[in-house]
């Protein structure tokens, strides 16, 4: 979120104020919320009055092979042939920058990646200070406030030979607009026959649709169909883990030897950056995917989460819609994850900050989980009357 819009939040006295900028989960009352399987994950640490040594380079190990089940599922051919080379990662960010660094190293074909247009913010300097040039493909309809899935196609059928091409597993950040199951297929077409090389983001894993196993069903479907992908995984959101930085960075690789030869190279490339991963949080993640109770649990609260979010997706679109809003808004419930793209233009978000005391970014990009039942009708009427001109 841009620092001005955080200071004006903080800066407003106003007692209806709501900050929709910040890419975190908030609970019913607009408070952070630590997960419950994090809490009990915690202790169970804790009971085992644990060490605070260094990890290996490549981080604990048996939160990475879990995390690479998370993902890849426990039946892929990659996961149960043990062809999969991972690293634990200080996040997603972390993930994102080492798979940069290893790609602008070592992958032959291209030294270009492909982003989405729009993409998150930090994946330009991410892999521009990783040495790679930054390109873009279509991504976003603003008419129809969708997937431009047609330029996309042309953009991708366009690539040079080799290329790599960044995709978002689920729930597109910013835009919340995802491809569907079937356009997913043709991506991979298209993927496969420019030779181009599959870079997955994977950010949001079970917190887009409440299920794991349908929010891996890209990455999923890539792997089956003979991709070797790279996979950037984060803890932050689907386990409230911020703060702790826990990540995973993994590549597929063509057989046992070759990777242990990718996983020699990615401790290269780590040592001088960080030399080891944090331990406490990737101890907590571990024992949540480690243990079959504190797993359920954990799925139980990320569904939670990811039900709250969709059940203020369908009220702020009925709100819209009985207020008599001008323009089409079912985009409102057809995206997916933490954030939307209201449609709103950047005047329109101007006012609203300045009449209203409601802050989100200028592209009206805003975080589905700054809503609750305490503000929704508020912010529902508040943006039916900046679009009618009325505020």
């Amino acid at each position: 979120m841009p620092p001005g819009v955080t200071e004006a939040f903080k800066a407003d006295q106003d007692s209806r104020k709501i900050n929709l900028g910040v890419g975190a989960y908030r609970d019913e009352n607009g408070k952070p919320y630590v997960l419950t399987s994090v809490k009990k994950a915690e202790e169970l640490v804790k009971s085992s009055s644990p060490d605070k040594e260094y990890l290996p380079i490549t981080g604990l190990a048996e939160f990475t092979k879990a995390a690479v089940k998370l993902a890849y599922g426990a039946d892929s051919a990659p996961f149960t042939s043990n062809v999969i080379a991972v690293t634990q990662s200080i996040s997603g960010t972390g993930a994102l920058r080492i798979g940069g660094a290893f790609l602008s190293r070592f992958y032959p074909k291209a030294k270009t990646i492909f982003l989405p247009n729009p993409s998150w913010g930090n994946h330009t300097p991410i892999f521009r200070d990783s040495g790679l040039e930054v390109k873009q493909y279509r991504y976003f309809d603003k008419k129809t406030v969708g997937l431009d899935f047609e330029g996309l196609k042309e953009d991708l059928e366009n690539v040079p030979e080799g290329s790599i091409v960044l995709l978002h597993a689920c729930a597109h950040n910013p835009t919340g607009v995802d491809p569907t199951p079937q356009q997913w297929k043709e991506i991979s077409d298209i993927i496969k026959e420019k030779q181009a090389f599959p870079f997955f983001d994977m950010a949001y894993q079970g917190f887009a649709s409440g299920d794991t196993t349908r929010d891996a069903f890209a990455v999923r479907y890539f792997v089956e169909q003979g991709h070797q992908v790279a996979l950037s995984q984060s803890f932050a959101k689907n386990m409230g883990l911020y703060g702790e930085r826990v990540g995973a960075f993994s590549l597929v690789t063509a057989d046992p030897e070759e990777k242990a030869r990718v996983e020699s190279q990615l401790k290269i490339v780590v040592r001088p950056m960080y030399s080891n991963p944090p331990l406490h949080g990737a101890r907590i993640a571990s024992a949540i995917l480690n243990k079959a109770e504190l797993y359920k649990e954990w799925e139980g609260e990320v569904k939670h989460m990811a039900t709250r979010i969709i059940s203020m997706r369908d009220r702020l679109y009925d709100n819209l819609v009985a207020q008599g809003t001008p323009g089409e808004w079912g985009h409102i419930k057809s995206q997916i994850g933490m954030f939307s793209f209201t449609g709103l233009t950047t005047p329109q978000t101007k006012t609203l900050a300045e009449k209203a005391h409601i802050y989100m970014t200028a592209d009206g990009r805003i975080s589905m989980a700054g809503l609750n039942s305490h503000n929704i009708d508020y912010f529902s009427e508040s943006v039916s009357k900046v679009v009618k001109g009325d505020l």
